[in-house]
């Protein structure tokens, strides 16, 4: 598959497996679970037609593992706005953890930290490389690190995905280092 259809084909399933399933009719568990060929159905009768080879492909070859598929289900891995719960392990994170984002973000973030927004919570990559690429998505990026360590020992609560982002419900602006 040419590299064009595998975004276009992840792209379409982080929206309806984070953000909108019931658009194709598709159904979520509280887990964020959906049925492989409920899914493949439901795409190909709303104009968007996916083989079985190809999401496996788009799942397998990802490089940030955004999707899994476990016995014929698939699920996002993180990222959602819809209601699910996916059973994340509570962990203790690393002393630091980065954050990427662009410019025009700073100021706010200075004053509020990091919030959630519309998703469930704030995302924090394990590496400055990946924080970077994170970034960039939206401009010229800004790596924050944040000090995971001092955030866990003062009590808050730090999740795991499957694809190793570490998910917290905000960081508070004393937790962040910005570049100068």
């Amino acid at each position: 598959m040419n590299e064009r259809r595998m975004i276009r084909i992840s792209k379409y399933l982080a929206r309806h497996l984070r953000h909108d399933p019931q658009r194709i009719g598709l159904t979520l568990d509280e887990a964020g679970w959906a049925d492989v060929g409920e899914l493949l159905r439901a795409a190909a009768a709303h104009g968007f037609p996916i083989t079985a080879a190809e999401l496996r492909e788009v799942v397998e070859v990802n490089d940030k593992r955004r999707f899994v598929i476990e016995g014929g289900r698939i699920r996002a891995s993180q990222g959602h706005t819809v209601p699910v719960d996916l059973g994340l392990p509570v962990m203790e994170p690393p002393d630091a953890l980065y954050h990427g984002t662009v410019g025009r973000f700073v100021a706010a973030i200075k004053d509020e930290g990091l919030r959630p927004m519309n998703r469930h919570h704030v995302h924090l990559s394990p590496d400055r490389q990946t924080a970077t690429r994170v970034g960039a998505r939206r401009g010229v990026p800004v790596v924050l690190v944040v000090a995971a360590g001092a955030m866990h020992a003062d009590g808050h609560v730090f999740l795991r995905s499957e694809n190793g982002v570490w998910l917290v419900d905000r960081v508070p602006p004393g937790y962040l280092r910005f570049p100068s």
